[in-house]
């Protein structure tokens, strides 16, 4: 290469490095001169907020009645109050704290009273936030923090099995009812995920129709919810959520009490649940029947019918107390959304036994004052030998013994109640 075609060439490169130092320079300027969106900062007066909710529903003088908390808050002032307090003491979210500036934190009663607005009447995060004065997403953090607080600290206590004593309670009623050993009913209700993500939504709805997620549910006449089981897609029946249910789970492994009733002069030792006609007939489902022949097959098709209504009247309960639960759900994240709905069968629980004072005595009187001869007993005692210790799935699904039971059941009916008729 010549010495000129190097000049030559080493200028070119000069020119051409100063042509991208100044494109490279001009657009940092232009970046610079275009105004930066930054987050808006809005004053809610949080402070106001608390003082105006104190002042409406927890001051001596409160503005509103207490049962219009009752309406508002779906529970009486002493149990929404032990709950903000239980949730205050043990979770660092709900404890009211000071920011950098030494500003007191959003109050326990605030955010605690998000939650159970939006559980309660199903809406939107931004919706409390004139009231209330928080943001859309402190309202949300609010709802699944309050959750999370309430299946930890009181979902052991309100999300379980019978014991012994609750057991024998619903045997009691079970067998005023005309049903010794039966602890309840149990179905499945659809909850409608309007969020499903696409991936899903080919094993979530229901044939044609919007995907859903199934809830089932072992309820009785008192509304209590004594199992719950959500999750399965809304594709599958009840039979094929009742194959993966852990309902029995108890039973089979030996942690649920044992019992035993004596029915129409025949002794059984494995209660039952009162179900509709899409259930196996198993020895631990007992259901109505479809074309009653007799006299004494429709009198036990009304009191099945009428007593099998439990659950779904719980369903209904829950509903007209959680809208959040009636309404189609909007969460992507399905974990939470099962959150949700375990927290608002706890709180359902929760209002139960404030609101029925005196339900564990229930009609348990009559047995107790031996007026009554009680055919339904909890074991205490353990069997000595141990292959009769925990029953098999054959024994839960024994189709011979379901209709033996039935017949028992018919008979028994109709020397309870046939002269009423």
């Amino acid at each position: 290469m010549s010495l000129s075609s190097s000049y030559e060439f080493e200028e070119r490169l000069d020119e051409v490095f100063d042509e991208i130092f100044e494109d490279t320079f001009n657009n940092i300027v232009e970046a610079q001169s275009i105004p930066q969106r930054t987050r808006a900062y809005v004053e809610r007066n949080r402070e106001g907020g608390h003082d105006r909710l104190w002042n409406d529903y927890f001051s001596e003088d409160c503005t509103f009645a207490p049962h219009l908390f009752r309406r508002r808050f779906r529970m009486n002032k002493e149990l929404f109050l032990r709950i903000v307090h239980g949730l205050s003491e043990w979770f660092p979210f709900f404890q009211q704290r000071r920011d950098a500036t030494g500003r007191l934190d959003l109050f326990p009663l605030q955010k605690c009273t998000a939650a159970i607005r939006m559980l309660a009447y199903g809406s939107a995060a931004d919706t409390v936030d004139e009231y209330l004065r928080l943001g859309e997403s402190t309202a949300l953090s609010c709802l699944h923090k309050f959750t999370d607080g309430i299946i930890q600290l009181f979902g052991e206590e309100y999300l379980r099995g019978p014991t012994p004593e609750d057991l024998q309670r619903l045997l009691d009623i079970g067998e005023k009812r005309g049903f010794p050993g039966m602890v309840g009913s149990i179905d499945c209700m659809h909850w409608e995920w309007k969020n499903c993500p696409t991936a899903w939504k080919g094993q979530y709805p229901r044939g044609s129709s919007k995907p859903t997620i199934v809830l089932e549910d072992v309820a009785s006449q008192d509304l209590w919810i004594w199992h719950t089981f959500f999750g399965p897609p809304g594709t599958l029946n009840v039979i094929n959520v009742l194959d993966r249910s852990p309902v029995f789970d108890d039973i089979l492994e030996g942690r649920a009490p044992r019992l035993r009733y004596v029915v129409n002069g025949h002794m059984y030792k494995l209660a039952y649940y009162l179900t509709d006609g899409i259930y196996p007939k198993w020895s631990t489902f007992i259901q109505s029947i479809t074309l009653p022949q007799s006299p004494k097959q429709e009198l036990f098709v009304k009191v099945q019918e009428a007593a099998r209504k439990d659950v779904e009247r719980a369903f209904g309960v829950l509903q007209a107390r959680f809208a959040i639960v009636k309404n189609p759900v909007r969460t992507l994240d399905k974990e939470k959304i099962g959150k949700i709905m375990r927290a608002c069968i706890i709180l359902h629980n929760m209002i139960v036994e404030t609101e029925q004072d005196g339900y564990i005595r229930y009609d348990a009187e009559e047995f107790e004052e031996g007026d009554v001869t009680r055919s339904s007993e909890v074991e205490t005692e353990r069997p000595t030998n141990m292959n009769n210790l925990f029953p098999n799935r054959n024994d839960l699904r024994d189709r011979h013994m379901h209709e033996r039971l039935k017949n028992d059941l018919i008979e028994n009916i109709w020397n309870k109640f046939g002269d009423e008729d």
